[in-house]
């Protein structure tokens, strides 16, 4: 049993995570690409099976060496978009705020990963936090500021609650969202101590939970949502589209039915961006849409997620899973049923 988390190839080797061969290619890849692997998810790696959906988010691989020519460091335009440190503004109403740039878990397929780790951004130092908390409040169009990075749960309760105190005296913010892996990756940190400085603003809270596969909701897991709700802190989902993690409609289904079942209404799926090396886990757009419309008819309107494209560059998010509908003359239209039979829209027989 994996007692620590894993963050060096050795430890990956020690634990029968990789075989001996692998280390020495591996060892390259880490000089890029940071490893972190908690006990949590090390228990649930099956390492009989040489596709398993576990390890092959976590545990790093050759192919993130293949570059293509369309990937890119800052895949979804962050950067274009930062007026200070540790501020995205890319909405009107809505801002990031990336305190930390360190995370639990380091996802092999992760869009901010020339960002992230050890060898990252790390902790935004207090001059640049109070810099983009003076934006915040400068700019009282924000009503709700999502707190990223990396993950933003891996701050101490006490930094927490320092930050959300600071968000507290802004009056024009009215919500405050986290993005995070820790309920699933880390489901001990989420205790009495975490939660009460989530709650510390006084403001609404959301957490949006990334999980891609059923099998993280462990019974810990599903106790920290458990937590999570009971303090009135709202749940909503974050997926990513995988190819050999979750790119069949009943892996899928069983995965929003999952959320729905501990109270985490599914909000994203999101096609994999264009991080360097991660061409080994993209879909084409068309096969997502198929797994999408394929979940209409298998699971309740309560599980359907929505299909959406950061578009590289910077220009936001862009729903792409509405393929079953399409213009044709005279105002009518050609609708796709889940089964993909086609229907005309008004109908035209009486």
């Amino acid at each position: 049993m994996t007692v620590r988390a894993l963050k060096s190839v050795q430890d990956l080797a020690d634990a029968g995570l990789i075989a001996d061969g692998d280390a020495t290619g591996l060892d390259r890849l880490a000089q890029h690409y940071a490893i972190s692997i908690t006990p949590a998810i090390a228990a649930l790696i099956d390492r009989t099976d040489p596709n398993d959906p576990m390890a092959r988010q976590f545990v790093p691989d050759m192919a993130e060496l293949t570059v293509t020519p369309e990937e890119r460091g800052d895949p979804i335009g962050d950067f274009a978009h930062t007026p200070v440190e540790g501020i995205v503004h890319r909405y009107p109403d809505r801002v990031l705020l990336k305190a930390v740039h360190i995370c639990p878990v380091y996802c092999r397929f992760c869009f901010r990963r020339e960002m992230v780790g050890p060898k990252g951004d790390g902790l935004l130092s207090g001059a640049a936090l109070e810099q983009a908390l003076n934006y915040i409040r400068d700019h009282t169009e924000i009503w709700e500021v999502i707190l990223t990075g990396g993950d933003p749960l891996v701050l101490s309760p006490r930094r927490l609650t320092a930050l959300m105190a600071a968000l507290s005296a802004i009056e024009h913010v009215k919500i405050v969202r986290f993005h995070t892996r820790v309920p699933v990756v880390e489901p001990g940190r989420v205790d009495a101590d975490l939660i009460g400085a989530l709650n510390a603003s006084g403001k609404v809270i959301y957490l949006a939970l990334h999980a891609n596969h059923p099998r993280e909701f462990t019974a810990d897991a599903r106790a920290a949502c458990a937590r999570l709700n009971a303090a009135g802190i709202v749940l909503v989902s974050q997926s990513v589209l995988l190819k050999g993690v979750n790119d069949d409609v009943d892996t899928l289904a069983t995965l929003m039915r999952t959320f729905v079942e501990n109270r985490v209404k599914p909000y994203y799926l999101h096609h994999p961006d264009l991080a360097p090396g991660t061409s080994h886990f993209r879909l084409t757009i068309a096969e997502g849409q198929a797994l999408v419309a394929a979940l209409r008819g298998r699971v309740s309107g309560l599980c359907q997620p929505t299909y959406i494209l950061d578009i590289p560059g910077g220009h936001g998010k862009a729903d792409i899973g509405r393929a079953e509908i399409s213009a044709d003359t005279g105002g009518c239209y050609t609708v796709s049923d889940y089964q993909g039979g086609q229907h005309r829209y008004p109908p035209s027989d009486n």
